[in-house]
């Protein structure tokens, strides 16, 4: 797999990662251990060298898993992982007060049987801390060789700014995907600017782009998605026509829906590096595959006059996780 660098940090990583977080939390029961690790090895072995977790996945079980599986080849992977809840629970309050953010960064090493985190993302922005604080206290662990790179997620223009100022930041992580196309308004060009990397996660709209869902769909009773207004089922079905444009698309190319909305993101910059997530071996294979799809100038003009056309229903957060996405 081709490999890209983030930004003009010099932090290179394959063009697909992995997101980890479906393995441990979010998206039903915790995948059985060993077919974990089996899938984590599965993209390695597949030319993925960039892995993506966080204390709050499960919480820590996820740190754990990636840990054990990725410990044969540690030396060869790019480990991100992040801080900034109370507790490392999701649930609680945001913190990222500086005594906090020490404590994850030693209990992650741990965890993730490593001597140095590769990315260190602050997980949300914190109204009640500074961000040069924030961003301060990452230097200080990277001058002491505890972390290599600092990251963002969810954060905005104005908090970039500041923290980039302080701290260079190698990546931000934020939803980016033909189903939430957002960030192209504000974010992509302040990351141009100050040239840093984007990781977009959830790039397959948490799995509505693969066509695998539908109105009659039934998910889990922990699943999140049960919980996000983008996946009522009317709005599901109002969404419906993006997967049959995919479809459209992919037939034409011989490919799958999931393939050109990864190679979609793909072509829009050459420092974007998208995250899917996934359970499965098949769909991990499905997905490595979608880098290996060229779209055309004329493809991707198409594409973008087709996806003019259309209106994503539903908001992608319920309010009160709205709240926490950084100004």
């Amino acid at each position: 797999m081709e490999k890209r660098k983030l930004g003009n940090s010099g932090l290179e990583v394959s063009a697909l990662g992995l997101g980890c977080m479906g393995l441990s939390f979010g998206y039903g029961p915790a995948t059985e251990t060993k077919d974990a690790i089996a899938l984590i090895r599965s993209a390695f072995e597949n030319g993925v060298t960039f892995f993506d977790t966080a204390e709050c996945y499960g919480p820590f079980t996820n740190e754990e898993l990636l840990g054990e599986a990725l410990a044969p080849f540690r030396d060869q992977v790019v480990i991100a992982t992040k801080f900034g809840f109370q507790d490392g629970d999701s649930k609680k309050g945001l913190d990222s007060n500086p005594a906090r953010i020490r404590a994850v960064a030693e209990a992650s090493l741990k965890r993730l049987k490593t001597d140095c985190i590769d990315l260190f993302y602050q997980h949300r922005v914190d109204p009640n801390v500074p961000i040069e604080e924030v961003a301060g206290t990452v230097k200080e662990l990277i001058t002491e060789g505890k972390v290599k790179y600092f990251g963002l997620s969810e954060a905005g223009p104005e908090t970039l700014r500041k923290a980039h100022a302080t701290q260079p930041v190698a990546a931000l992580q934020s939803e980016y995907s033909m189903f939430f196309r957002e960030p192209e308004k504000e974010i992509i060009p302040t990351l141009e600017e100050l040239g840093i990397g984007f990781v977009p996660f959830s790039p397959l709209g948490k799995g509505f782009l693969t066509g695998a869902i539908n109105t009659s769909t039934q998910f889990d009773p922990t699943d999140f998605r049960n919980i996000v207004p983008r996946f009522s089922e009317e709005n599901r079905k109002a969404n419906q026509a993006l997967v049959e444009l995919l479809k459209i698309i992919a037939t034409e190319k011989e490919r799958t829906p999931a393939q050109i909305a990864l190679a979609w993101l793909l072509a829009q910059k050459p420092w974007i590096a998208p995250i899917p997530g996934t359970t499965k071996l098949h769909r991990l294979q499905e997905n490595i595959d979608g880098a290996n799809v060229f779209l055309s100038a004329n493809e991707l003009h198409k594409i973008e006059i087709a996806l003019a056309a259309i209106k994503i229903s539903g908001e992608r957060y319920p309010v009160q996780l709205q709240a926490r996405v950084g100004k």
